[in-house]
Parts: structure tokens; sequence; C-alpha cells
């Protein structure tokens, strides 16, 4: 998909993938639906686009909250007659064991990672299907195929995500709606900061990896390129 003048929901746009991803595609050209739960960043973040003359509109939103994740939805079709692109990046990590992870950490976790998207594809689907045609980025990560003591929650978490985006893929495949899932590697954000669970096991994590560490401008790029050339899966090694 040419990018240049569709729009373009991003959740989790506040900070780090998601902000970085909200600049290279304004760059390119797209109109910008950007949706978080700090309201003043986003506001201000808007602002910065506006400026550069991006048409963008700031959606704050929690994502974990059924309503919320479908107003971000709504919010953006009314505003611009449609959606073309949509961005689930909003997303939490947990760290903890399975013998000792809080359920309420692991709760939070699951509803923002799976349940967001989830509601979010739903709200866009109807749209997308009305206009002919769509894309849905789904975020995942390399964790979600890796077996890492004290990371299994948050792995979960994004293998629902996979599953979710390999079968509406298939279902959706008919009605021109492409949906591709984007597997970052660690990125130099503050994403393990957010993090929900063991203080102690998350420090000991982040300085026990050896594993390639990208910015989040390079995994913006690659989001851009996933929705460019339509991939089913976006590597940041290919």
């Amino acid at each position: 998909m040419d990018v240049q003048g569709k729009v373009v929901l991003i959740t989790g746009a506040s900070e780090g993938i998601g902000l970085s991803t909200a600049r290279r595609f304004a760059q390119a050209g797209a109109k910008l639906a950007l949706a978080a739960r700090t309201a003043h960043r986003l506001q201000q973040i808007a602002e910065e686009l506006q400026t550069q003359g991006t048409d963008v509109i700031a959606i704050p939103a929690d994502l974990r909250h059924p309503d919320q994740a479908r107003h971000a939805v709504e919010e953006t079709i009314r505003h611009f007659d449609r959606i073309d692109v949509l961005i689930n990046n909003a997303g939490q990590s947990a760290a903890g064991t399975i013998e000792h992870l809080d359920l309420e950490d692991f709760r939070a976790i699951v509803e923002l990672n799976v349940y967001g998207p989830f509601i979010a594809m739903q709200a866009a689907i109807p749209a997308m299907r009305q206009q002919g045609g769509g894309i849905i980025v789904n975020v995942s990560s390399m964790v979600s195929k890796m077996h890492i003591p004290g990371l299994g929650s948050y792995a979960a978490t994004k293998a629902a995500l996979n599953l979710l985006s390999d079968t509406a893929r298939a279902e959706l495949a008919p009605d021109n709606i492409r949906v591709i899932t984007m597997f970052p590697r660690i990125t130099s954000t503050d994403f393990g900061a957010h993090a929900r669970g063991n203080p102690e096991l998350r420090r000991h994590q982040r300085t026990q990896t050896n594993a390639p560490v990208d910015t989040p401008e390079q995994v913006a790029d690659k989001i851009l390129a996933a929705v460019v050339g339509e991939p089913e899966e976006q590597y940041m090694d290919r």
C-alpha cells in the first residue's frame, strides 16, 4: 500500500515504537490518528506533527478497556470517514515466574496485549470491508517464539496475538483486508521500565541479554516497510 494520504491509526503512540512509527508515517504523507493513555503527551505529539503539515488527531484511550479501544477506531472513522491502516502497537510486559507472577499483573497485560488489539480489529473490520480493504498490523515480539524464564506471561500474550493474526488473515483475505504480524526484537525504549511484576527480575533480564538491540526508529522503518510491501510477517532482519 502507498501510505500517502491514507488514514492510519496507531495505538501506544505517545512514546517508544509507537511515537517513532507516528513520525515515520507522517514523513511518508499519511493522515494519523494517535491513541494512548497519556493525553497531554499525545496532544503535544499531535501538535508537533501538525506544525509539519500532517493531518493528525489525538485520541486519549486506555486500550485495556473495550469501550475505549472501540472509541479509538470509531473516532478515527468519524474524523476521517475511513480507516486504511490499524497498527495495534500498545502493549506491556510483566516479569515473574509462572509460580510467582501475580494474577492481576497477568490479567492486566492480557487485557492490553490481547483484548485491546482484538477489540480494535473487531471495530475496524466492518469499515475496512465497506471501503474495499485495509491493513491491520499487530505488533508482536520475538519473545513469543522463545522460552525465557520470567517472561512466560508476556510471551503467552504475544503468542495469542500471533494466532489471532494468523486466523484473521485467512478469514479476511476475501475482503481484501491484509493482516501483518510484526516481530520486533529488543528495542531501546522505556518498555522494560514500564513492565509490571518483579522489578528485580526485570533489571536482571535487561543485564543478561546479548541479543541485538534496535532503535525505535529502526522498528518504525520496518513497520512502514510492512505496510508498503504487505508480507504476512515482518522481522527486523528481513
